[in-house]
């Protein structure tokens, strides 16, 4: 960790000791140390009353620098105790239009409408337009601030153009070429501009190796060609072909980050939303829907078990061993479910190679279940003195690390087609697969061979 960033990371520390001791006298001449990020930061890592407190030791202006950086999901927090007058007044100075649909999706509907309509008509139709794309989409990621030139005139004239402005969009890589319909026909690089010939035309200088971006294409894919070809901003076009707006590389790295977090989190039944400093009510709701799923889906293992009651009660040994069986498929099909969740957010997963994807994890179960099922089997029948016992595990085991693999691979697919996000559900539904499948079989084979 560098020397600055030890400053920055104990002054958010000294500022979290202050409001928590209530000397607030102190805290205003410590706000001067941090920046706008490291501000968003400290009210990310803040309870819910401190971030009230926090936040109105800012004016307007400086509040307008810092909503930009901060979590989605704490801006119901700052401003949802605003006026939609005073929102506007934050909300004037944001620098990017994405960032400002982002922050205006966070608010309730009616709140929102009220912002819009105390915007000017220009403001407003343009922040209305982004707003009319799903927020994951490529429309929902653009930004409108964009350079665009036509492709009749000379590098001297665009020189002369760009030099017209104070300052040029952030991240500004390419200048984009439309027509007079402002259709997008090209790139022209910056470093190209600036080596050419000034008499030499754009269309002579232009790039069309990159193909703009469609505005409805979902963020997950617009994160893979970002990510395919180096970019670091692109064009977003309209179903007409029009240049509406563009995407850069910050835009697409809290994608990437959303995406970690959703795949990470969805394993626990979170979602990305999820705020590790929520008020405690608010969590326990947004936990309470899987805690229910997941114990619906212990009951039916747990039904399951029931009808072999008899079977377990005769050897005891079943009930010692069963655990084992559920075990070991839960976690392969985790390793499959896993992989198969992580490729489809990547793009890389098709009805062309998902059979052979299929078949690969099949073969791999079967070869996990024999190696493993004749490690139990070895161990069982030595330790209950029944090599009958040995044999029911190691059929049984075999069995559900193939299903295993079988049910991580599908389930995911199969949850998408029904509309149901796999990230969150997948793990609940493999759970219930593998238990029961697991007891079944062993319970199952039990019965059969002790009768």
């Amino acid at each position: 960790m560098t020397e600055k960033n030890e400053t920055t990371q104990s002054s958010v520390v000294r500022l979290h000791d202050l409001v928590e001791s209530g000397t607030y006298d102190q805290i205003q001449s410590l706000m001067n140390v941090l920046k706008p990020p490291d501000i968003a930061h400290l009210l990310a890592s803040s309870p819910s009353r401190q971030r009230t407190i926090i936040w109105n030791f800012f004016d307007e202006e400086l509040q307008s620098e810092i909503i930009s950086f901060v979590d989605e999901e704490i801006v119901p927090d700052l401003l949802g105790g605003k006026s939609a007058e005073e929102i506007v007044h934050v909300l004037e100075h944001v620098p990017a239009d994405d960032d400002l649909t982002d922050i205006l999706q966070q608010l309730p509907d009616a709140l929102t409408q009220q912002v819009l309509q105390s915007m000017d008509a220009q403001d407003r139709a343009r922040v209305e337009t982004l707003l009319s794309y799903p927020e994951d989409t490529a429309g929902g990621l653009m930004d409108t601030d964009t350079i665009s030139v036509r492709a009749r005139v000379t590098i001297d004239v665009v020189i002369r153009y760009l030099r017209r402005h104070n300052e040029l969009p952030k991240m500004t890589d390419n200048i984009f070429v439309v027509n007079a319909k402002d259709e997008f026909i090209g790139l022209l690089p910056i470093t190209t501009l600036l080596v050419s010939d000034p008499a030499m035309t754009v269309r002579e200088a232009m790039s069309k190796e990159i193909e703009p971006i469609a505005a409805l294409l979902p963020e997950n894919e617009v994160a893979g060609i970002f990510e395919r070809y180096d970019l670091v901003s692109a064009p977003v076009v309209d179903d007409d072909g029009k240049l509406i707006g563009r995407i850069t590389i910050d835009d697409v790295v809290d994608v990437i980050i959303d995406e970690a977090d959703h795949s990470i989190l969805g394993m626990a039944g979170l979602t990305e939303e999820e705020d590790a400093f929520a008020p405690i009510l608010k969590t326990a709701r947004g936990r309470a829907f899987w805690l229910g799923a997941n114990l619906i889906t212990a009951f039916i293992a747990s039904a399951v078990i029931n009808i072999f009651e008899e079977t377990i009660a005769k050897v005891i040994a079943l009930a010692i061993l069963m655990p084992i069986v559920a075990s070991m498929g839960g976690v392969a099909g985790s390793q499959t479910l896993t992989l198969v969740i992580r490729n489809m957010a990547l793009g890389n997963l098709y009805e062309s190679n998902q059979r052979w994807l299929l078949n690969r994890e099949l073969a791999v179960g079967a070869l996990n279940g024999i190696f493993w099922a004749l490690v139990v089997a070895v161990v069982a029948a030595i330790i209950f003195q029944d090599y009958l016992l040995g044999v029911i595990i190691a059929i049984a085991l075999a069995i559900n690390l193939i299903v295993a693999a079988l049910a991580g691979t599908l389930i995911p697919s199969i949850l998408k087609s029904m509309g149901i996000d796999p990230a969150i559900a997948g793990t609940v539904v493999l759970t219930t697969v593998t238990d029961v499948v697991g007891f079944m079989s062993f319970l199952g084979l039990a019965s059969i061979f002790y009768a």
